[in-house]
C-alpha cells in the first residue's frame, strides 16, 4: 500500500460502511413507531416505512451506488500516481458531501441534496481526471 494515498484508502472504508449507517438508521430511528418485527423480511418492513426512516433507506440504496465509482477512482487514482494531495482531498470532499446528502436526503430537503448529490459526482469525475492527466 502506498502510504501517499493512505487517508484516501480510509475515505473508501467510510464510504464502504456508509450504506450500513444508513441502514441502521432506518431500521431503528422510528422504532418507537413501527418496530422492526424480525430480520427474516427486512424489505418487505422498511417498504411500509414512511418519513424520514424510508428515506434512510433511499439513501442507503444511493450510498451503495455511489460506492462503485468513487472506490475505482481512488484505486485507479492511486494507481496511476495522480497527486496523492489532491486525490486526498477529493476523497475527503466525497465522504463530506455524502455525509450531508444523506443529513438531506433524511430531513427531506430536496433541492439540498440534489446540489450536494452533483458535487460529490463532481469529486468522483476529478479523481479520473487527476488520475488521467498523472
Amino acid at each position: 500500500m502506498q502510504a501517499p494515498f493512505l487517508f484516501a484508502y480510509w475515505c473508501v472504508l467510510i464510504a464502504a460502511l456508509m450504506p450500513l449507517a444508513l441502514a441502521a438508521y432506518a431500521k431503528f430511528a422510528g422504532a418507537e413507531k413501527m418496530p422492526p418485527e424480525d430480520n427474516a423480511r427486512p424489505r418487505e418492513w422498511l417498504a411500509q416505512t414512511e418519513g424520514g426512516q424510508k428515506r434512510a433507506h433511499w439513501a442507503q440504496l444511493n450510498a451503495l451506488e455511489a460506492f462503485p465509482p468513487f472506490a475505482a477512482a481512488v484505486i485507479i487514482a492511486g494507481l496511476t500516481g495522480a497527486s496523492a494531495v489532491a486525490v486526498n482531498i477529493l476523497a475527503l470532499l466525497f465522504i463530506v458531501f455524502r455525509i450531508a446528502y444523506s443529513v438531506c436526503y433524511i430531513r427531506n430537503l430536496a433541492a439540498a441534496r440534489s446540489m450536494i448529490w452533483g458535487c460529490a459526482m463532481l469529486c468522483v469525475v476529478l479523481l479520473f481526471v487527476v488520475a488521467a492527466l498523472a
